[in-house]
């Protein structure tokens, strides 16, 4: 295993469940000598990436909250997004996510608290979610190969985070043509009870969808309002995609043309 890759799993191993490793379970996890195991997690407590807490224990480093600050402030959607964003949050005072992919789960990388009397506070930026039970997800995964979906999927599981979730591939198949379909996603309760939400993609220059966005709203009063928010949030995801330098459908269609003549010699 190259160096780099063995870095890489010790980082990923690190949760919010589980913020403490020792060398010796890290050795058995990650199927190592005790004696690389040890050797690395040194170097990686050298570097700042990670820190000691006691004899041969170590916990992430300080340097990784300041790497994350620059990921963060620099990635372009991220800050085209904002706008959108607080206009959401001062139209309806609901809470806005923003989301990519990230080794098969969702993770937020922008939120905005609601102002009304019920919010949600369940999720961070920088957390985690299953991609499956989240509408920031479906309208993600709606536009990647299907095959890439199955070997997610198959990866992570479908575990039912509420008896609302999509738990077997055909009917979440059938879930992301109807996403497809609409150009947007529904969460009815499906990563939580009495939680609804809308969401849409976001795309770059190339089409590529590189993120969503969602408004949650709590269960009770999502309906009476939900082709309001499902407009504005279309509309918002549009600016946002445009100020990223996606020109629509029919500009991608003409750039496909282009290449197969190009192809075609």
């Amino acid at each position: 295993m190259q160096t780099i890759q063995k870095a890489g799993r010790i980082l990923s191993l690190f949760s919010v469940e589980k913020p403490e490793w020792g060398v010796s379970e890290v050795a058995t996890i990650l199927e190592i000598p005790k004696s690389s195991a040890s050797a690395m997690m040194s170097s990686l407590a050298d570097q700042g990436l990670l820190r000691r807490t006691g004899e041969r224990r170590y916990r992430l480093g300080w340097r990784i909250m300041a790497m994350s600050r620059v990921l963060l402030e620099t990635t372009e959607f991220r800050a085209e997004a904002r706008r959108g964003m607080e206009r959401l949050v001062s139209l309806f005072g609901e809470t806005v996510h923003l989301a990519t992919l990230e080794r098969g789960q969702v993770l937020y990388v922008d939120k905005l608290q609601g102002t009304r009397a019920v919010q949600v506070g369940v999720t961070v930026v920088g957390g985690k979610f299953s991609a499956h039970a989240s509408g920031v997800g479906k309208a993600i995964l709606a536009y990647r190969p299907w095959e890439e979906v199955v070997e997610i999927l198959e990866r992570e599981g479908m575990p039912a985070r509420t008896p609302n979730t999509i738990t077997t591939l055909e009917e979440f198949r059938k879930e992301l043509e109807r996403v497809r379909k609409r150009g947007y996603a529904h969460d009815i309760e499906e990563g939580m009870l009495e939680l609804c939400c809308v969401a849409a993609p976001i795309r770059d220059h190339t089409g590529e969808v590189v993120a969503s966005m969602s408004l949650s709203v709590p269960a009770y009063r999502f309906w009476e309002s939900e082709e309001k928010y499902r407009n504005e949030l279309m509309r918002t995801v549009r600016v946002v995609s445009q100020n990223l330098g996606y020109a629509g459908p029919r500009y991608r269609l003409v750039q496909k043309a282009q290449k197969k003549e190009v192809v075609g010699g």
